[in-house]
């Protein structure tokens, strides 16, 4: 049973194609910049998408021993670095009784997916080394977790999670669980990926579920607009510090917002076309548990991906779910600047969604030149704006029909 127990948010790190850290992502966000280029990592001039947000200028000794780096993929790198970054903010440190009441969950869809292509060619090349006997420790998506506990010395509740695109979303809203159910009284909550290689940027092409739009990559993701022919993939990583409140006033931290609801569920509907009913009911289930009426929120942070069908899906299912109200929300999409950091897209998006409630500011969604007659709702197109923001939701749909909605506000409300 849940026990009444209000959780906040206090601490907050970052990697994403706009920079490294919170506030420097957020800049380039609110400029309206995009962190999207030409693949660097490997040669794409074969592939039919040749462009994706790249995290540049990351250099993992700079948060953790070089041992630790050498046995991490670089997914759990970007983990551990955002973890570091956080517990910073939150003036935080895991020692003591509270060791074992800090909790760990830390989700990615793919895992170390670099590490594992690497020793899958490794045989075929006649390494004399042969596969590395950290292969497994490695390439599993809970690594990151494992390797978050082990450094910051978390003790408490875990979970490795993949649920596709919502897996930031679930992250969040689980550690959320973790804490009103007295499992906890702080959870490291996050989500990493480290994606950008050969199989997984071709395998999105011949799904034709990216864009193509090669030679003008930082106009290339264009959610809700009319010429929007696919996502383009992000990588990086986003990791929340979340408390008590009571927990968070005794030791005087500072809040950024309130985690104030979470739903989640899946549409039994299909792999790839997503269903707005099931994403309609999401939202609801979400403002209900929030205890928030459709006319209280202000801002919806969009999963807006940049597809022809998920864009279309997500705009009736906040029709349907918002009603009348729908057309007084503003809607935006980082995923126009960052690309889709799958699990990532989640935490990071929560990130940026307290960031408006604290700031006013609502980044906006860039690359909308051709309004499209069937998304026709407000989507801050191409240049941020300033508004009193008290209530958001920031919002993840998934491949395979997974769905996670929160709801954030402002403390003083």
């Amino acid at each position: 049973m849940r026990n009444g127990r209000r959780v906040v948010l206090t601490g907050a790190g970052a990697l994403t194609p706009l920079g490294i850290g919170v506030q420097e992502s957020w800049q380039g966000l609110c400029e309206g910049r995009s962190g999207i280029t030409s693949i660097t990592r490997f040669d794409a001039s074969a592939m039919s998408t040749r462009m994706a947000g790249e995290v540049k200028g990351f250099h993992a000794t700079d948060f953790m021993e070089r041992k630790v780096a050498r046995r991490s993929d670089l997914f759990a790198q970007y983990a551990i670095a955002a973890t570091r970054m956080a517990l910073d903010d939150a003036n935080l440190k895991i020692e003591g009784d509270l060791a074992e009441r800090t909790g760990v969950i830390l989700g990615s869809v793919v895992g170390g997916i670099a590490t594992l292509c690497y020793n899958l060619r490794t045989p075929e090349q006649g390494n004399a080394e042969g596969v590395s006997k950290m292969l497994a420790s490695m390439y599993m998506p809970s690594a990151g977790a494992n390797d978050i506990s082990v450094v910051f010395g978390a003790k408490g509740p875990s979970r490795g999670l993949s649920t596709a695109c919502a897996t930031g979303g679930h992250c969040i809203g689980d550690a959320v669980r973790f804490i009103q159910y007295g499992d906890a009284d702080v959870m490291i909550a996050g989500a990493s990926e480290a994606q950008i290689v050969p199989v997984f940027i071709d395998c999105l092409g011949k799904l034709h579920a990216t864009s193509t739009r090669n030679d003008e990559p930082e106009r290339a993701s264009r959610p809700f607009e009319k010429d929007r022919d696919g996502l383009v993939s992000g990588e990086g990583a986003g990791v929340l510090i979340l408390e008590t409140l009571e927990h968070a006033q005794a030791r005087n931290a500072h809040i950024y917002a309130e985690i104030a609801g979470f739903a989640s569920n899946i549409d039994a509907h299909h792999a790839v076309k997503p269903e707005f009913r099931s994403q309609a009911r999401c939202i609801s289930l979400a403002l209900q548990d929030a205890h928030v009426q459709p006319s209280d929120v202000q801002y919806v942070n969009a999963h807006g991906t940049s597809t022809v069908l998920g864009d279309l899906s997500e705009t009736r299912a906040l029709k349907l779910a918002f009603g009348e109200s729908a057309r007084n929300l503003m809607i935006s999409s980082n995923k126009s600047m960052l690309g889709h950091m799958w699990s990532a897209s989640g935490t990071v998006e929560a990130i940026f969604t307290a960031l408006t409630l604290q700031s006013g500011i609502v980044p906006p969604t860039i690359n909308y030149d051709t309004p499209d007659p069937e998304c026709d709702l407000d989507y801050v197109p191409n240049v941020k704006r300033t508004a009193d923001v008290h209530t958001a939701i920031s919002q993840s749909f998934g491949f395979g029909g997974m769905n996670a909605v929160l709801v954030l506000r402002r403390l003083e409300d």
